[in-house]
């Protein structure tokens, strides 16, 4: 008889020996990214410790420590601010001032910088226009708005959608006019009608120019909104700064501002997590 030949088997699954350093990898990667992160942070709390270390010296070496108040100081106003419902009161006001001038400043810039950029004869001749209101200092448009508008929340509100219309207008119509004409053209050739290039074409394509337009423009909302509540206002975070101003209650000027920043580092945390959503329109080239 011939004697049986086995035949070894071939194990598909993976051994331990192979996967150990795949797991220590990702272990590695893992503590990585934590680690440094846990690092930064770290760093960011020294550093703002160390703001106020010196800042606190400073206030006790300074002659007249008015002018920069000292840090418990700008707490003991902090916190009678929110007990009293001031502070809680204000900052709601500019936080709708910002976020009604941001939805109204985004829908209009979308819309004109689509419409005028897809129209090459229009675009090319409000482009200068365009450049010359955008180049105005809005700070200069407060006192005309107050005529227009009063010194209510309607004009912060304007005001502040204006800062973000002429972001989103140009950023919008940058990414309309860098759509690559062969696109075009190859739909026009498929009996494609104007309708399919706007929305099939140059509405996909231009999306990176506006999702730019929409990050950059956040912070905008935020310093138009507070330049019309401090050239005139009753209202918001800007009239607390002048009012605690006028009455030379430096440490209420230092609590709004403080409250501006941490507010305006809300809308800075807003523009990391929309940069990180938008990322796959980028180009590869651009990653």
């Amino acid at each position: 008889m011939t004697a049986a030949h086995t035949i070894p088997m071939t194990n598909t699954t993976s051994s331990p020996a192979a996967s150990g350093p795949v797991k220590e990898a990702r272990k590695r990667t893992w503590w990585g990214k934590n680690g440094h992160q846990a690092t930064v942070w770290m760093l960011r709390v020294a550093l703002f410790l160390a703001f106020l270390v010196v800042w606190y010296v400073a206030s006790l070496i300074v002659p007249n420590p008015m002018f920069i108040s000292d840090p418990i100081a700008v707490w003991d106003q902090l916190v009678e601010w929110i007990v009293d419902g001031t502070i809680v009161f204000h900052t709601w006001i500019t936080v709708q001032e910002v976020a009604l001038g941001y939805v109204i400043g985004v829908l209009t810039g979308a819309v004109a910088g689509f419409i005028l950029a897809s129209i090459h004869l229009i675009y090319s001749v409000f482009e200068p226009f365009m450049m010359a209101l955008y180049s105005i200092p809005k700070v200069a448009l407060a006192p005309l708005f107050i005529v227009w508008f009063g010194i209510g929340i309607d004009m912060k509100i304007i005001l502040a959608a204006v800062s973000v219309f002429f972001l989103v207008f140009l950023n919008t119509a940058a990414g309309v006019r860098e759509v690559e004409r062969g696109l075009i053209d190859a739909v026009r050739l498929m009996g494609g009608t104007k309708r399919d290039v706007a929305f099939k074409v140059v509405l996909p394509a231009s999306m990176a120019g506006l999702l730019t337009g929409l990050k950059v423009s956040i912070p905008y909302a935020l310093i138009g909104a507070v330049i019309g509540e401090l050239v005139a206002s009753n209202r918001g975070l800007g009239y607390l700064i002048n009012d605690s101003a006028s009455q030379f209650n430096t440490a209420g000027v230092f609590a709004a501002v403080a409250v501006l920043t941490v507010l305006a580092m809300l809308l800075n945390g807003v523009v990391a997590l929309i940069s990180a959503r938008t990322g796959r329109w980028k180009p590869i080239g651009d990653a």
